[in-house]
């Protein structure tokens, strides 16, 4: 199968190395250093178990016209990254190619063959202007939900914390031909690719703890371990899930563990600073919009009141707009 990884870090490296070593046709779209690194000496994956694998056959481009039409496409970028691709982005899609979004958060497609009064809306937080959903036909999407966490240490190099799990999902939750294949693909490369019937819940489940946990930590430049033990952010993160969950279950979202069941799992985890206090650490753009600004605006379309979610939102979108325009980066050290 011929597959563009767009997005060459953490989660698209690890992806790609382990596809490319199953004997997948891989290309990643890159650029910068990491373009470089990988184009004179492939990808390097270091397992969870400490095996350290090198795929030495992929392929790297900067343009995706470079690259040509796919059978699939790997969208593993951040949420609010996805409308400044779209330009090179249609050069990877042929008549068939599948179209994964492997995205954090509410994706642009949510209300994608819903059935119910919101099937087909758009959502402005994570669309403005409908330009995604103009630009891509939805009939190619696939959902998918990334459980595993990996980091990238260098330019082609990536480190898997743990974790090789992901669930894959039809928007209108059938078993198509096309998902069975992809999943066998997946499997082929060593992942567990499940299939799931409603792969919203399942996105909802990973949401559930990013859009609480994410802002928190950013906020206190706390790790999850911390946020977790410390009783007054705790119950800050409870209520902020619970808001959440009422939204998700007014548009028919089943919660398959509960809101208790999902904290602990964070706290399990441990000293991990989240996603987003990483990107405030190094100076990126968080990821709001997918992670809370979606879900407010669902909350107002279902007609569920999101009080916290609005001012924590508040409190990091202020946050994110500072560093913005200071050109900055916000980090804790020692004295």
């Amino acid at each position: 199968m011929r597959i563009a990884v767009v997005g060459a870090g953490a989660i698209g490296g690890f992806l790609g190395t382990r596809l490319s070593l199953a004997g997948e046709e891989v290309t990643f779209i890159a650029r910068g250093r990491n373009l470089a690194a990988i184009q004179a000496q492939g990808f390097r994956l270091h397992e969870e178990d400490g095996r350290v694998q090198h795929a030495r056959q992929v392929r790297a481009v900067q343009e995706p016209a470079a690259a040509g039409a796919q059978d699939a496409v790997l969208l593993a970028v951040k949420a609010h990254q996805v409308a400044n691709l779209l330009p090179g982005l249609r050069a990877l899609l042929g008549p068939r190619t599948l179209l994964v979004s492997m995205l954090n958060g509410v994706p642009w497609w949510y209300f994608h063959k819903l059935p119910g009064p919101h099937e087909g809306r758009r959502l402005q937080s994570v669309d403005p202007g409908g330009v995604i959903a103009a630009a891509i036909d939805p009939e190619r999407v696939l959902g998918s939900v990334v459980y595993p966490a990996a980091e990238l240490v260098e330019p082609a190099v990536v480190r898997v914390i743990e974790g090789n799990r992901f669930t894959l999902g039809e928007p209108d939750g059938t078993r198509s031909e096309r998902i069975e294949a992809l999943a066998q693909v997946m499997m082929n490369a060593g992942f567990k690719a499940p299939i799931a019937r409603d792969i919203r819940s399942e996105i909802w489940v990973k949401l559930w703890g990013n859009l609480s946990f994410n802002p928190i930590s950013a906020l206190t430049h706390a790790t999850l371990g911390d946020i977790c033990r410390f009783a007054p952010t705790r119950a800050l993160a409870a209520v902020m899930m619970g808001e959440a969950e009422r939204v998700g279950q007014a548009l028919g979202v089943r919660f398959k563990v509960s809101l208790e069941q999902r904290i602990a799992g964070a706290e399990a985890v441990g000293a991990h600073k989240t996603s987003m206090l990483q990107d405030i650490e190094h100076g990126r753009a968080p990821e709001l919009a997918a992670l809370l600004g979606a879900v407010i605006e669902l909350g107002a379309i279902v007609d569920v009141q999101t009080p916290t979610l609005q001012a924590v939102h508040a409190l990091s979108e202020l946050l994110a707009q500072t560093l913005a325009q200071q050109h900055g980066r916000l980090r804790v050290e020692a004295a």
